[in-house]
C-alpha cells in the first residue's frame, strides 16, 4: 500500500471515530471530549486539515467560537478539506464568526458558499445560518424566508404553500 493510501485510510478512519464521538457528545464532559477529539487528530499527519477542523469543532461545540474561528480558518486555509468536512467548516467557522461579533464576515462567507458551494445535504443548514445572520444584522424578515423555504422540503404537508409564503415575505 502506498503511503498516499495508507493516509487516506488513516484519515477516513479518524473521521469515522470523531464522527462516533461527536455522536456521543453528551455523554462526555468537555474536557475529556476535546481531549479525546485532539488525540484522534493527532493521529493524523502534523498540520492535517481534517485534524484541525477537528479540533476546531470540538472547542466550538462547547461555545469556544473564539478558539474554533483561527482553527477552522487554517483548516480552511491549508486546503485539504473536501466534500462534507469543507462545507461544515465553512458553515461552522461563520456560525463561529457570527457569536464573536464578526456578523458581515460569516455572512459575506455563507452567500459565496451558497453561490458556488451547490445543493446537498447541508444546504438548508447552510440557509439557516445565513437566517441567523441576517436577524443579527437586524434583516429578520429575509432570515425567516430562508427559514420557511428551508423547511418546506421536510414537512409531510404543506409544502408548497410555505415555501411560497416563504418567497412572498420578501415581496412585502
Amino acid at each position: 500500500m502506498t503511503d498516499a493510501l495508507k493516509t487516506d485510510a488513516l484519515k477516513t478512519d479518524v473521521n469515522r471515530q470523531v464522527a462516533a464521538l461527536f455522536a456521543a457528545i453528551d455523554d462526555y464532559q468537555e474536557e475529556a471530549f476535546i481531549a479525546q477529539v485532539d488525540a484522534l487528530a493527532a493521529e493524523l499527519p502534523e498540520g492535517d486539515a481534517d485534524g484541525i477542523f477537528h479540533r476546531a469543532s470540538a472547542r466550538d461545540s462547547w461555545g469556544h467560537s473564539d478558539l474554533a474561528v483561527p482553527l477552522y480558518a487554517q483548516a480552511l486555509e491549508i486546503g485539504g478539506l473536501t466534500g462534507e468536512n469543507r462545507r461544515r467548516a465553512v458553515i461552522q467557522m461563520s456560525s463561529s464568526l457570527r457569536n464573536v461579533g464578526r456578523v458581515e464576515d460569516a455572512l459575506a462567507t455563507l452567500l459565496k458558499e451558497k453561490e458556488t458551494g451547490g445543493e446537498d445535504h447541508l444546504s438548508d443548514a447552510l440557509d439557516c445560518t445565513i437566517a441567523l445572520c441576517l436577524a443579527t444584522l437586524g434583516r429578520e424578515r429575509e432570515g425567516l424566508s430562508l427559514v420557511l423555504v428551508a423547511l418546506a422540503k421536510h414537512l409531510p404537508r404543506y409544502n408548497r404553500s410555505m415555501a411560497n409564503y416563504g418567497r412572498v415575505l420578501l415581496e412585502g
